[in-house]
Formats: C-alpha cells, structure tokens, sequence
C-alpha cells in the first residue's frame, strides 16, 4: 500500500475536523480506520458522495488534513478538486455539506450531483 501524502485536492473546514474527531471516538476507531472520501453511483443528480470511515486500499491515495488521516480512491479525484467538506448544526441543516465547483447540478438535499 501507498504511503505517500499528497496535497490534498479538497479542503476540510474546522468545525467539519471537529466532528470527525468526535465520530472517529464516540465509535472507538482504531488506529487502521481512515476517513474515506470519494463518489458512487446513484442519487437523484447522477451522482452521490461518500464521507465514512473505512480501510486503506491499493488505490487511494492518502492525505493528511489536520490530524486527520483521508483516503481517497485515484479515480474519484477528478470529481472533488476544489470541493469544500464542511459540517452544520443548525435548526434547519445538520450535518456534514458538500460545496463542489466541478458540480453542474445538485440535488435539493446537497449530496447529490452531476458533472
């Protein structure tokens, strides 16, 4: 497995590094657990994301943002340079928001989109 740190192709807000700190105790992480950041197949635009933790493969490449350990599968990059990953915990949106400048349409609720 690759353990080259690249820059990293998209930027991480602060209070989205907060609550993925706190995920990655509250579910008791180990140390292999890395936070996976891609795209799959499907939603309503074309297109959905994927932000979970999960194990390092073959065809990631790693990143480091913050102290938090990002893998990402080489094929999805092109869909998330410039994305922006932040987290709301508001009245009307709660959770983890996708602002991607490669998107040509989203989807109402944001995790979704066509290129």
């Amino acid at each position: 497995m690759s353990t080259i740190t690249h820059t990293s192709p998209l930027h991480i807000t602060p209070t989205a590094i907060t609550e993925i700190r706190k995920l990655r105790e509250q579910n008791n992480l180990g140390p292999d657990a890395v936070l996976r950041i891609g795209v799959k197949g499907g939603g309503c635009s074309g297109m959905s994301y994927l932000l979970a933790f999960d194990q390092q493969t073959d065809s990631d490449n790693i990143y480091e943002i913050e102290d938090v350990k990002v893998v990402m599968n080489k094929a999805h990059e092109m869909y998330v340079i410039g994305m922006q990953v932040n987290w709301e915990d508001g009245l009307n949106s709660r959770g983890f928001t996708f602002t991607n400048p490669n998107a040509k349409d989203t989807c109402g609720c944001g995790t979704s989109f066509s290129v």
